[in-house]
């Protein structure tokens, strides 16, 4: 018997707490002993349908250049400032638009990241990236295998298919809004800094406590930026632990809301803006290049 809706989407809560632990095993946080993160990261890895290795590569690129324009491209969501907009083609500001649509990117994108694009190793990656991107599609194989024999085909698809879409539209909707916020930082060359993308470029997204206990508070990021090896169960101990953590202003469920209409990074004004905010610096353009 397939599943009720309302037990699907608990599911996909848990299957969020479930990845923020092998997110913590990816950073080496969760247990002190690198190999029990390595086991518990690639048990987790098949539930949440993620290469442990490859992933853990990737996500340590993310964490290097969060924040720096010019290493932008790996592991974050697609950005382009006011400027690159303006200069892209008709074709490439139609993918852009289309990539940050709500449907796409909180819908259909995370869907297609999780069950397809996940299956392929990048070209970037070393044989043991590789290697990890393989056996999880083995192991996943035989999980979707057991279950399929278990509960049949039809069944467990629309349970597994529905599960990673609340999971992974809540899961990119986290990220998002933990790099997508107005006052974001951005920097390029020299002007980047670690600590400040850390506490300027990492959001404290404030959650009501079952929220947070689902998100694995993660929500405190400026704090797990600052510091991945802290472990999620440590992250809101440390925030409390310095006035200078608690000076960085938080973003509530609601007033998050906000970063749905955000699209560009404007270099001058140093603030994510919407399209409206760009045409109206287009039109300041053309009337400064006729005068």
């Amino acid at each position: 018997m397939v599943a009720h809706g309302p037990a699907r989407i608990l599911a996909g809560a848990f299957l969020v707490r479930i990845f923020i632990i092998f997110h913590d095993c990816g950073h080496g946080s969760y247990f002190k002993s690198g190999r029990s993160n390595d086991i518990l990261g690639f048990i987790t890895g098949v539930l949440t349908f993620t290469p442990y290795c490859h992933w853990r590569w990737e996500h340590a690129i993310h964490h290097a250049s969060a924040g720096h324009l010019d290493k932008r491209g790996t592991g974050d969501v697609w950005t382009l400032t006011v400027q690159e907009y303006l200069e892209a083609s008709r074709w490439k500001r139609f993918a852009y638009r289309l990539a940050r649509n709500p449907i796409v990117l909180f819908g259909l994108a995370p869907l297609f990241l999780f069950v397809v694009l996940q299956r392929f190793p990048s070209r970037k990656a070393n044989a043991r990236e590789r290697r990890s991107v393989w056996w999880m599609n083995l192991a996943i194989l035989g999980m979707a295998g057991a279950l399929s024999w278990v509960f049949g085909l039809v069944a467990y698809l629309i349970i597994q298919l529905t599960v990673m879409m609340v999971a992974g539209g809540a899961g990119v909707w986290m990220f998002y809004v933990q790099h997508q916020f107005e006052d974001v930082y951005w920097e390029r060359g020299d002007n980047w800094d670690y600590t400040a993308a850390a506490l300027q470029g990492s959001s404290v997204y404030k959650l009501p406590k079952i929220l947070q206990w689902f998100s694995g508070n993660i929500g405190f990021h400026h704090i797990h930026h600052l510091s991945a090896r802290i472990p999620n169960y440590n992250l809101e101990r440390c925030h409390r632990s310095d006035p200078l953590f608690q000076t960085v202003k938080p973003i509530t469920l609601f007033s998050s809301l906000k970063s749905f209409t955000l699209r560009l990074w404007d270099e001058r004004g140093k603030k994510l803006v919407g399209y409206r905010h760009m045409r109206s610096l287009r039109r300041e353009q053309k009337h400064s290049s006729q005068s």
